[in-house]
């Protein structure tokens, strides 16, 4: 679903086992998605395995969806299809059921643009509905009452279309992503660093991309890299950025390219991440991670962020990774030495930035060159011929020129990534060769 809901009325749910619920997060995420919210329950107590919640607060829950005229209940948990289905059954007629990640779906839907996005958003859907639709194809063969409440209408065949649907996104995600490795090959080859945002949704990887590349104008990159952005939001906004966005930035003596990725969220199955890992590959396969944190949440949320986002990155990222505690304008300088000491196991060395003040992004320039793969240095004696000055021009494309000297030979010093060295080496051995 793909429409805002800015007419449906909707009741937020959430049970713990233990504690206070906090529903900050979820009120976020159905206002993100367009939900009036005229409503919340809440329940301390060990999951009921047919409700979710205790019976009792399914018989309130139905009242305030009642008295309330919500057409949507949220809850901010994962309930099984058999709970969604039983819920259903006990609210009025017509209220959908929508447990966290049937609405982050939603969200993401609504957020997707381009042909990635949408497909992963899609496939991520379908892997949702694939145990409800096995759940309906059992409660049909019980004969169970038609219309399944919260689990939506049952069609035989749709099982079947579900597992095809998910093989055939699969198969053109793959595509999609095999051209995507073939331009960053080809972005490293032209001499750039790649470099990646990671973190959670809102820690401020949208505004930072945009310091970072701030003075640069990608435009002068469009024929040679068409899917370079210009823009990526920085809004104080859940999941603005779903897609990936790329500027082209100066630090040091390096090019480098820096992209923004979709944010982590807390307690996501392994499903949904597996759902969006085409996305996720910009991380995987970078040269260098910058992991974004925002250091005015307690050390017990970062935390527990900074142990997740390792997590998910730790079985396919190869790359270093530097912490970045980003919006040091919301703390004062104490508290961010106490956080740098309380996180030191799990966030060794950090860089604290303010991204929306600009503030020590200087610093972090300096710690990104520092962090990238080492350069190698060279020195290449050329013949004075008219094809050496085309590799000339080439060396000072694609690497850090130190020296130019021209005599009856060339001799040029440089530095650059190590493939580019061997390239200039492979240009020059084909230069002597041919004037030999």
């Amino acid at each position: 679903m793909t429409a805002t809901h800015t007419t449906d009325r909707a009741v937020l749910v959430k049970r713990v086992d233990s504690g206070e619920a906090d529903t900050e997060e979820i009120r976020d995420l159905a206002r993100a998605a367009g939900y009036d919210v005229v409503g919340e329950i809440t329940q301390t107590r060990t999951e009921d395995p047919a409700y979710h919640l205790g019976e009792g607060k399914v018989t309130r829950l139905a009242n305030t969806v009642a008295r309330e005229g919500a057409t949507t209940v949220i809850f901010d948990n994962q309930l099984g299809p058999y709970q969604t289905y039983n819920i259903g059954n006990e609210l009025p007629k017509g209220v959908t059921v929508l447990d966290r990640f049937r609405l982050i779906l939603e969200i993401f839907g609504q957020r997707a643009r381009t042909r990635k996005a949408q497909l992963q958003v899609e496939l991520a859907q379908l892997r949702y509905e694939l145990p409800r639709a096995e759940a309906k194809a059992s409660l049909a063969k019980r004969d169970e009452r038609p219309g399944f409440m919260g689990l939506g209408e049952y069609d035989e065949s749709r099982e079947e279309d579900i597992k095809k649907q998910i093989a055939n996104i699969r198969d053109e995600l793959e595509s999609i992503e095999e051209t995507e490795q073939h331009r960053r090959n080809q972005r490293r080859e032209s001499g750039f660093d790649l470099v990646a945002l990671a973190g959670y949704t809102n820690a401020g990887k949208s505004t930072l991309l945009r310091q970072l590349a701030e003075d640069l104008d990608v435009d002068q990159n469009e024929d040679l890299h068409p899917d370079l952005d210009t823009t990526a939001e920085s809004e104080d906004r859940l999941f603005t950025t779903l897609g990936t966005t790329t500027r082209r930035a100066s630090v040091g003596k390096r090019d480098v390219l820096v992209t923004d990725t979709v944010g982590f969220i807390q307690d996501l199955p392994h499903w949904l991440v597996e759902s969006f890992k085409s996305t996720l590959d910009s991380v995987y396969r970078a040269d260098l991670v910058l992991l974004v944190v925002d250091i005015s949440e307690s050390v017990e949320e970062i935390r527990e962020k900074l142990v997740t986002s390792h997590d998910t990155l730790y079985e396919r990222n190869e790359a270093p990774i530097v912490t970045v505690l980003n919006k040091t304008d919301k703390v004062d300088d104490a508290e961010i030495q106490r956080k740098r000491e309380a996180l030191s196991a799990l966030a060794p060395n950090p860089v604290a930035v303010s991204a929306a003040e600009g503030l020590n992004i200087d610093t972090l320039a300096e710690r990104i060159d520092a962090d990238l793969p080492d350069y190698e240095r060279e020195r290449l004696v050329l013949p004075m011929t008219d094809e050496t000055m085309s590799v000339v021009s080439w060396i000072h494309d694609h690497a850090h020129v130190e020296t130019v000297d021209y005599g009856d030979e060339v001799v040029i010093e440089f530095e650059a990534r190590p493939a580019i060295v061997e390239q200039s080496r492979s240009k020059a051995g084909d230069l002597v060769g041919a004037s030999a």
